[in-house]
């Protein structure tokens, strides 16, 4: 009873932004409406040919003469068995809601969780959250279609979280959020946020590395660096399926070499 009492205003503060996810979205929602992406209208003529394939054959082609004079298609929309299972998890973290209202809610909630590590009370992390996700760039990629890009900045937040509890020394909720997270954002398919993220990490690890030095808990601060790193792998591993094919596949791609000759 006690556990249920502490974690009920988070669990309220969720419902709280699934209400706020849908309101904003309410027409679209409940009309039938969609919402025009340039993006997204310009991935369904790319994707026509594999669409004809599929519906002639009942066969899904790995291949598409459509794009680039041909190209993989698992590099346009990467899907494998292997990351079947966590497709599902992704679904539960958004709580199942319709597309859109979905886009939203994880902004709200990842932010969320990332204020709650820094140990926000809720009302403080829920009003953090909303000035988050109503960013007004955050809105305009949703409308332009950049949904890859929406997943990846939507899981940062947590991700970062998970950093920052284990460096707090709460190894084991580090250890569960990093790895969730670092699965979820490798899975979002957008390597140039992920990339940028990485400078976040180095400039928090040297933040803590000095911290821990100044205070002499080295240990502990090691401690916390193994815990994330096995968690950060374990959320590569996950994905391992179409970094390689991604990796295999620059070898041959004109945007996998340097325009850089060397003399």
């Amino acid at each position: 009873m006690k556990t249920w009492k502490r974690f009920l205003p988070d669990v309220l503060v969720v419902v709280l932004f699934a209400v706020i996810s849908f309101a904003y979205f309410f027409v679209p929602v409940t009309q039938g409406k969609i919402l025009y992406r340039h993006d997204a209208s310009a991935g369904v003529g790319s994707a026509q040919e594999m669409t004809e394939y599929q519906n002639r054959t009942g066969e899904a082609t790995r291949w598409t003469n459509a794009i680039f004079g041909g190209m993989p298609t698992y590099q346009m929309s990467p899907s494998y068995q292997s990351t079947d299972g966590l497709s599902q998890v992704m679904n539960a973290y958004h709580l199942w809601l319709p597309d859109n209202v979905w886009f939203l809610f994880v902004y709200l909630l990842g932010f969320y969780i990332l204020l709650r590590a820094f140990d926000f009370r809720q009302s403080l992390a829920a009003l953090g959250s909303i000035m988050w996700a109503f960013s007004s760039y955050f809105l305009i990629i949703i409308a332009a279609g950049h949904l890859w890009k929406v997943m990846a900045l939507a899981y940062l937040p947590p991700m970062i979280a998970g950093i920052v509890l284990a460096y707090r020394g709460r190894y084991l909720s580090g250890f569960i959020v990093t790895a969730i997270f670092t699965a979820f954002e490798v899975k979002a398919n957008h390597v140039q946020m992920t990339y940028y993220y990485l400078f976040i990490v180095l400039f928090m690890v040297i933040g803590y590395l000095v911290q821990a030095v100044r205070q002499k808990q080295l240990a502990g601060f090691l401690k916390a660096s193994g815990v994330l790193a096995v968690a950060a792998l374990i959320g590569i591993l996950i994905n391992l399926s179409s970094l390689y094919h991604t990796w295999e596949y620059q070898k041959e791609s004109m945007r996998g070499k340097s325009e850089l000759l060397k003399a």
